[in-house]
This record gives structure tokens, C-alpha cells and sequence, in this order.
């Protein structure tokens, strides 16, 4: 037997297109590849459990191999293989009838191509001049045929002695791909994509050091974990063995902190293990480390189409073949089976939390700073996983004591309620740098929440949505006895004149520091609270923080940092500065300002509370101390 023919395609645009389309992406034409070698092994096991095969299975391993010398890679298997008629049919009858109108509508959008086609198998195009097909169907009394392409729409068929069953296909690598001749190149992409198929996957032998060099044996080096972990039944492994498969997929990565187990069968088929890591900061570099199988085929390890993207941050293996893919298997297309599995792993993730929580309390505890992080992530993007969370999310204050939302309110309510009857949640970004704030309002009796991390600002915003009258409030954003106003403020009784002498001495005496703007405030807080304090505006500062991560607030990103240096004109101090410029003119005054040790003091002191007293500015001051002592 031997004839040519086309391949029914009825333009000779396909081939260009595979090539041009998908060869940013040429490097799954080996996973499609061994995946069909795959499916074809498994039909045979399939045939042979239902009697319809009857010969011996014997080794039913798919072998790849590499011939440099003639630039060939193959793929063989020992599957049903093929006759001449399902040649024509599976691999010469490409395209629909409508294959024209097709190609022409969609010629930019090769993911959609290869999806409409099923041009799994001619993928192999992307990386070859010419692709052979030999084969020798399971089925008796059948003839072994060779197929034979070299990119065109033209093919030749013809009969050839083929001593077993199964195909291979052979890759004549192009000169633009002769990578794929490299060994190292081809274990890379098998471990990559092959890692965990259900059938051995063999490429060359094994090796073994031997006389200070590494020597080949007689042993297949079999790449891949045929019956993985996530297939088994928890009931059968320990935590070492979830332990040891985190490893194997990260690397030098710290123990997960918890793990679950996925396994559904209706309404959708999934199984799969979710692990949660350590993060503590930088949700952008922990994302994306979720690896979707499809029937044990990777596919990709963005899955953003396909979990909530606060569950971007969780690590391990989702595999399902009811995810809609299309042959190249990488590309996701949102169905409703979709969504029910979005739904179904939010849902396991907020038991699984919620189970740590109840039944040990005090490892929820101990892992929260690691956990805060995803928690809240998932608050802030998804209403159903706030619904859930409200309850198991903690807040920490700065003395280490956590608690859930109910608890704090409990907590706070009888002393953080101001006049507006308002509760007033106080918290610090950082406990070093805001200690003197802190204490402050520790003095008064009031808690202070610890907000350190990188979506602490936006959950306050969340938070005052959904608390009832409550404002989240940071320690420095204005003087303790105003965070919480009990009562009206004292009135501030200066002239006008004397806010623009007052004005004038501290402001020419503040630092000049890029992107940070100073005014001046007034305020009557009584002889022995303290002269000066540095304060930071509670809306304006968290617009700012919230820029960082928001797009849509990049308007308050450009703007400077604005502080208030808040005067205290009942302090005997400030009344002596009251008294010594009054009346002076604007130069004497500033001049006054600079000889002043006091002002120069005072304004220090106050800039040293708030850290921003360095260089130059902050030897000055020592030595200025110094000097008044």
C-alpha cells in the first residue's frame, strides 16, 4: 500500500500559522506528544481489562530518545497504534468544512485554532521540517504504515514491516530548534510536563558514579511518578509524605504550615493537595505556585482563570480533567464547572481554617503571622471568604495578645468609645518607631492593634465598612487626647497675630526633606502635656499607603507626605516663645528662631520622636544637649 494525498485542510494557511501562532509556546509540542502516546497505552489497558484485547500487555512504558547525528527525537509507545484508515481519519482530516471561514476569522488567535482543530498531535510542526508517523495497529490481521509530512498540506503514506504494536512518531528537528537535540533540553521539558502521567515515561538510562565518572547502566531511567500522591487516599499517608511532596515541588522551601487533601466526584471530578506557606510579606513573588494537572498532564501554573486570586497565594497540585482546556492545554475557558470548582475549594480552604482554629487555638496563634497575610488577602477579594474569615480572622496588639474581631470590640468598647459614640480601634505600623506614640495612649488606658503588614491598611478600610460606627485610627496621626475625643477641645486662645509669630519661629527651624510637607497646628492640651509632638494625617497617609498596591489611588501616591508639628500653648515652654517673639517682625522673628535653643530643641525633640531626626540634623542635636546640660 502507498498513495499521497492532502491533508484536509482546505487552505495552506494551518502549517504557517502553527508555526508563526504558537512559537512562543513550541515547547508543548513534546507534552501533547507523550500525552497521545499516554492515551494511547491507556485505550490498550482499557481493551485488554474488557477482554476486547487479548495479547500480552508486556512493557507498556512510552520511550523518548534523541538521535543528534540524524537530527531525529522520537516518541514511541506501545499503545493500539493505528491502521491506514484511522491515519486518514485521526491525523489527514484535520479541519471542518468550514475550516476556511475559520482560519480567516480567527488567524491572530492561534489558541483558539489549535482549540477548534484539536492539532494536538501537529504541534509537533512547530520545532520540525518533516514528522513521521509509524504504527502497527493492536487489532489482528492488520497492516504496520508509515506517515510521512514535511509541513505542507502534502503527505505520503505507505506500508512498512513493523515488528509490535504501538506508533512512533519521529521529529526531524528544524535548524531554528536544535535544542530539542540537546539531552539536558528534553529532561528538562519531561519533567516539566510529564512528571506525574500514569504510564512510565523512559529517556535513556539511568546513571551512576563509577571511577570519578558517571557512567550509564542497563537500568531505564524511568522520569516520571506514575501514582501520585494526590490520587491516594488520605488515609494512607502521613504528614511526612505531604511534607516530602512539598519539597519535591518547592525546592529548599520552608515546612507548609497546614495542607489539604482535595477529592471531589460529582457534580465535577478534582483531586489535588492545597498547602499553605509561610508568607509574611510580597504577595506578588508568592503567587503563581499552584500547578494544574489535567488528568496528570501539567498544564500550567497560572490559575488565576481558575481559584479565587487571594487562593494564588496557596502552593501544590489541582488536577481535573473537567477544567475546559483546549488541546494545548494551557490556555482556560471559564464554564460553570469552572466556578462550581472555585466555590468548592474556597469553601474547603475556609473549613480547613476554621477546623485549626476550633480545635488548636494556640497553633492557629502561633502560625497567624505567616497566615494574616492570606487571610486577609482573601477578605479583601472575596465577599463569600470575608462571610467566613470574620469569624478566625485575628487582630494582634503590641504586647503579642491575638484576637478575633467579637473579642476585641469586647475588649476596647467601654474605653475607646468617643463622644460621638464612635469605637476607636488604635493601631502602630511599627512598634520601634512609634514606641513614644504608643505609650501615650497606653498611659490613657487604650490598646493598640499592631497593623505591620502589607494589606493591614486596606483591611482597616474593609473593616470600617463593615464594623458599625468604628474608625481605625493610627497612634501618631494626632496627639493622644485628641484620637479618642471624650470631649469637646479646649479652645485655643491666640490672636491671629500670634499664630503668625508662633508660625513663623518653628516653621523656618523645621528640615527641608523631599516629598515631605510641614504646617503648623495649635492646640490647648494643658500645662503638662508635652510642648511639641509631630503628627501625621490619618486619611491623607493611609491614601498614600493604599497607592502603593492600588492603581486607582496613584493621584495620592504623587502627593508629599503632609505632618503637622502640633503646638502646645498651655506648655510653659511654648508661652515663653509666645512671649519672646511677640511683636517682632518676620526676620527677627526667624532669626530669634535659629539662636534659640529652645525652639531648636523643641522643634528636635519632636522630630527624634518621629524618627526623622538623622545626619547632621541629629549630632546638632547631641550636641546642643549636651551643651544644656
Amino acid at each position: 500500500m502507498q498513495h499521497s494525498g492532502k491533508i484536509g485542510v482546505t487552505t495552506d494557511n494551518i502549517f504557517p500559522i502553527i508555526k508563526k501562532f504558537l512559537y512562543s509556546d513550541h515547547e508543548i509540542f513534546l507534552r501533547e506528544l507523550v500525552s497521545n502516546a499516554v492515551d494511547a497505552t491507556q485505550k490498550l489497558k482499557t481493551l485488554s481489562s474488557l477482554g476486547e484485547f487479548k495479547g500480552e500487555l508486556g512493557d507498556l512504558s512510552v520511550k523518548v530518545s534523541v538521535d543528534a547525528e540524524k537530527g531525529t527525537l522520537t516518541i514511541s509507545d506501545r499503545g493500539i497504534g493505528m491502521t491506514g484508515e484511522e491515519i486518514d481519519k485521526y491525523i489527514n482530516q484535520i479541519a471542518l468544512s468550514s475550516a476556511n471561514e475559520f482560519l480567516d476569522k480567527y488567524k491572530n488567535d492561534a489558541n483558539s485554532i489549535i482549540g477548534h482543530f484539536g492539532l494536538g498531535f501537529y504541534s509537533a510542526f512547530m520545532v520540525s521540517k518533516k514528522v513521521e508517523i509509524v504504527t502497527q495497529s493492536y487489532k489482528d490481521e492488520t497492516e504496520a504504515v508509515k506517515w510521512s509530512c514535511d509541513g505542507t498540506p502534502n503527505y505520503t503514506i505507505e506500508s512498512v514491516e513493523k515488528a509490535d504494536r504501538g506508533t512512533d512518531i519521529i521529529l526531524y528537528i528544524d535548524d531554528e530548534n536544535k535544542n530539542f537535540l540537546e539531552n539536558a533540553e528534553i529532561d528538562k521539558l519531561l519533567k516539566k510536563y510529564c512528571h506525574f502521567l500514569p504510564i512510565p515515561i523512559v529517556f535513556g538510562r539511568k546513571t551512576e558514579w563509577k571511577d570519578g565518572k558517571s557512567v550509564e547502566t542497563d537500568e531505564d531511567n524511568v522520569i516520571n511518578d506514575t501514582n501520585p500522591i494526590w490520587n491516594r487516599k488520605p488515609t494512607d499517608l502521613t504528614d511526612e509524605d505531604y511534607k516530602k511532596f512539598y519539597q519535591e515541588l518547592y525546592p529548599f522551601s520552608d515546612e507548609p504550615m497546614f495542607w489539604i487533601h482535595l477529592n471531589v466526584d460529582y457534580p465535577f471530578k478534582l483531586t489535588g493537595i492545597l498547602y499553605f506557606p509561610k508568607i509574611k510579606s510580597n504577595i506578588d513573588f508568592q503567587k503563581n505556585k499552584i500547578q494544574l494537572y489535567s488528568n496528570q498532564v501539567y498544564v500550567t501554573d497560572s490559575v488565576e482563570g481558575i481559584v479565587p486570586e487571594f487562593l494564588t497565594l496557596m502552593h501544590g497540585v489541582i488536577d481535573s480533567p473537567d477544567i475546559p482546556l483546549n488541546v494545548s492545554r494551557s490556555y482556560l475557558q471559564s464554564d460553570q464547572n469552572v466556578k462550581k470548582i472555585s466555590s468548592y475549594i474556597t469553601r474547603k480552604v475556609a473549613d480547613r481554617l476554621e477546623e485549626i482554629f476550633k480545635n488548636d487555638r494556640s497553633q492557629y496563634e502561633e502560625k497567624w503571622d505567616s497566615l494574616k497575610l492570606f487571610v486577609e488577602y482573601g477578605m479583601l477579594t472575596d465577599e463569600k471568604f470575608y462571610e467566613r474569615a470574620q469569624k478566625i480572622c485575628l487582630l494582634k496588639n503590641t504586647e503579642g495578645k491575638y484576637f478575633t474581631f467579637e473579642e476585641y470590640k469586647t475588649l476596647i468598647e467601654s474605653n475607646q468609645t468617643d463622644k460621638e459614640g464612635n469605637l476607636i480601634y488604635l493601631y502602630a505600623s511599627d512598634k520601634t518607631d512609634q514606641y513614644t506614640y504608643i505609650n501615650n495612649v497606653r498611659e490613657k488606658g487604650y490598646d493598640v492593634i499592631l497593623f505591620d503588614g502589607q494589606l493591614d491598611v486596606h483591611l482597616a478600610g474593609l473593616l470600617e465598612q463593615k464594623f458599625e460606627k468604628s474608625r481605625f485610627v493610627r497612634v501618631d496621626s494626632d496627639v493622644a487626647d485628641n484620637l479618642i475625643k471624650k470631649e469637646d477641645d479646649a479652645e485655643v486662645k491666640l490672636t491671629d497675630k500670634q499664630k503668625e509669630e508662633l508660625n513663623e519661629a518653628f516653621s523656618s527651624q523645621l528640615p527641608t526633606i523631599d516629598k515631605v510637607m510641614f504646617t503648623v497646628d495649635y492646640k490647648a492640651l494643658g500645662e503638662n502635656s508635652k510642648p511639641v509632638q509631630i503628627t501625621q494625617n490619618e486619611f491623607s497617609r493611609r491614601m498614600k499607603e493604599m497607592s502603593a498596591m492600588q492603581s486607582g489611588f496613584s493621584f495620592y501616591g504623587e502627593m508629599p507626605d503632609s505632618y503637622s508639628l502640633v503646638l502646645n500653648i498651655d506648655n510653659p515652654l511654648i508661652k515663653k516663645v509666645i512671649s519672646d517673639v511677640d511683636g517682632k517682625e518676620k526676620d527677627a522673628i526667624t532669626e530669634y528662631a535659629a539662636n534659640s535653643a529652645v525652639v531648636r530643641q523643641l522643634v528636635d525633640l519632636a522630630l527624634l520622636a518621629n524618627n526623622m531626626l538623622k545626619g547632621e540634623a541629629l549630632s546638632n542635636f547631641i550636641n546642643r544637649s549636651i551643651g544644656l546640660i
